[in-house]
């Protein structure tokens, strides 16, 4: 398997684990149409940057977009991004034996009301990540 997929293996090996679904929160990733997505769900996307210690290996940020209702202030957005954090925020993930991506300390920002959809509020997650590959 390539870096690539390994990576987006790993990384949504965490929102598709019994303890993220537990959450009740939707996910989806980048560029997924999701039909009645509701008011609260949150988009991912991973973005891969710079070449890591070896041609196995690669550097990037993952960004989830929060989405919540509006006009409630940033408490639900705040609650999401720390249960994020419980499962990302310096934590490593491996489903390979030969492959582990390792995430850092993540940044919130707050972005208002969605331009796409005025009765949701967004707030932007981001964390960067380190997928180490061993080269065989």
């Amino acid at each position: 398997m390539g870096k690539y997929s390994a990576l987006q293996n790993d990384i949504f090996s965490v929102f598709n684990s019994p303890a993220w679904k537990a959450e009740n929160v939707k996910t989806f990733p980048a560029d997924f149409i999701a039909i009645n997505a509701g008011n609260e769900y949150l988009r991912v996307n991973v973005i891969a940057g710079t070449i890591g210690i070896n041609r196995r290996s690669v550097s990037g940020i993952l960004i989830i977009d929060i989405f919540t209702p509006a006009g409630l202030g940033p408490k639900r957005a705040n609650l999401i991004a720390d249960k994020l954090d419980s499962y990302l925020e310096n934590k490593s993930v491996s489903l390979s034996a030969d492959a582990t991506t390792q995430f850092g300390t993540s940044v919130l920002t707050p972005l208002g009301t969605d331009r796409d959809n005025p009765s949701l509020s967004r707030s932007s997650y981001e964390i960067p990540f380190n997928f180490f590959g061993v080269i065989k």
